[in-house]
């Protein structure tokens, strides 16, 4: 019997991906149904609706759930859930649908059709409420606002049966896990505590302290990367998972940690964001998820440690999953060692404070990386990335909000 924590509000994982002959005949069926094209970011909600990574949906919200969730953190049937997963499309699709009626889902990129889809409820939305409550700011430089604003002007609400986890089994053979596969590797390591460390980065000495603290703490940790679309200039997944690869090799001990990639992009969402990683990473085993500084932020939309604070503010029985809180860390000469604003007493003077976003802009621009900053062995993976791109690949990084400092 698995020691686990238990998916997240069930006792079992819900997947709504078809297999064998329920999912020849569901594709066949799709052929002839109306298509909606779908957003990457809708593409990869609706993979984590089909592996269980969003388990209990069964599909894409109504307006009761979006309101709900927008304005209280809860769907119409009281689920705790922080962010809207929605499905949208232009009027006039929306216009040749019947409620009721059935449609292909088609990944608006490269027309697989991805799903098929029960149409239960049309609605509209006030895009600008949701990116307040949301993301705390209706500015459209906000990458999350952007993708918001850029949504249909009609939501579509409806169960689905998942046909397709898209590119990503095929293009990260050994990076994209379901939550069924980590449990089973959790399991069968004899873990029953798990800690997820998010990233989006490849992992500098910073998130190698984190992940270390929680190693202390935990069975195991599961090293999360993020493997749908970032914002340009970030580094592709598959160098940061060669870079982490590195890391593990070298630095960690064996077989305390687990490398594993999930399908969906980047909202920028901050504290809210975190709350929907710690929800599915309760789906995939883990029963901590490492928070630390400005976590699924950008710029300075979010104070650094809000990410903490909206862990105390909800329900105490909203998640089994436990946030690991921990302050801003740094290398520190003095201690001659990385610490934190929890351990060390010395000054701003003798602290290097790392970032992903400054170790990009190092790299992007050929400058040197400070001692301390990145282990050699993952600096080496990084630079030979670099020095590949092209000119007109290279997206020029600025420095702002707390990577800044």
């Amino acid at each position: 019997m698995s020691t686990l924590v238990a998916p997240y509000g069930v006792d079992e994982l819900k997947p709504r991906l078809l297999a064998g002959n329920a999912l020849a005949a569901e594709r066949e069926r799709a052929q002839s149904l109306p298509q909606v094209q779908l957003s990457s970011r809708e593409v990869g909600d609706l993979i984590m609706i089909g592996i269980g990574g969003f388990t209990p949906l069964e599909g894409f919200m109504t307006r009761a759930d979006w309101e709900g969730v927008c304005d209280g953190m809860r769907t119409a049937s009281g689920l705790f859930w922080p962010i809207p997963v929605t499905l949208s499309t232009d009027q006039a699709t929306a216009d040749g649908i019947k409620e009721g009626a059935n449609v292909a889902l088609v990944d608006g990129e490269n027309q697989e059709i991805m799903a098929t889809m029960q149409v239960t409820e049309k609605y509209t939305i006030d895009k600008a409420h949701e990116c307040i409550m949301v993301f705390k700011t209706t500015d459209h430089e906000h990458p999350g606002v952007q993708m918001v604003m850029a949504q249909g002007e009609v939501n579509l609400a409806g169960p689905v049966k998942v046909l397709s986890q898209g590119e990503f089994p095929q293009k990260y053979p050994d990076l994209f896990l379901t939550p069924a596969q980590t449990r089973e590797l959790f399991g069968k390591a004899g873990w029953s505590t798990v800690a997820a460390f998010q990233t989006r980065n490849p992992m500098h000495r910073s998130h190698e302290y984190l992940t270390k603290i929680a190693i202390e703490t935990c069975d195991g940790v599961l090293i999360h990367s993020l493997l749908g679309k970032l914002k340009p200039g970030d580094i592709p997944a598959e160098v940061r998972a060669r870079a982490i690869d590195t890391l593990i090799e070298h630095y960690f001990l064996r077989d305390t940690v687990v490398q594993a990639g999930y399908p969906l992009d980047m909202r920028y969402a901050g504290p809210r964001e975190a709350l929907l990683h710690a929800v599915f990473r309760q789906n995939y085993g883990c029963s901590h998820l490492i928070v630390g500084r400005d976590h699924a932020g950008v710029g300075d939309y979010y104070g650094p440690f809000d990410a903490h604070h909206i862990f105390d503010e909800i329900p105490k029985d909203a998640l089994q999953i436990r946030p690991l809180k921990i302050d801003w860390t740094f290398w520190c000469d003095k201690c001659d060692g990385m610490a934190s604003m929890r351990t060390c007493p010395h000054g701003a003077a003798d602290r290097l404070l790392l970032s992903g976003t400054k170790l990009r802009k190092a790299l992007s621009e050929g400058a040197e990386v400070p001692g301390h900053f990145s282990r050699p062995e993952v600096l080496a993976v990084l630079r030979e990335y670099y020095a590949g791109l092209a000119d007109e690949e290279r997206v020029q990084v600025k420095l702002s909000g707390h990577s800044a400092k």
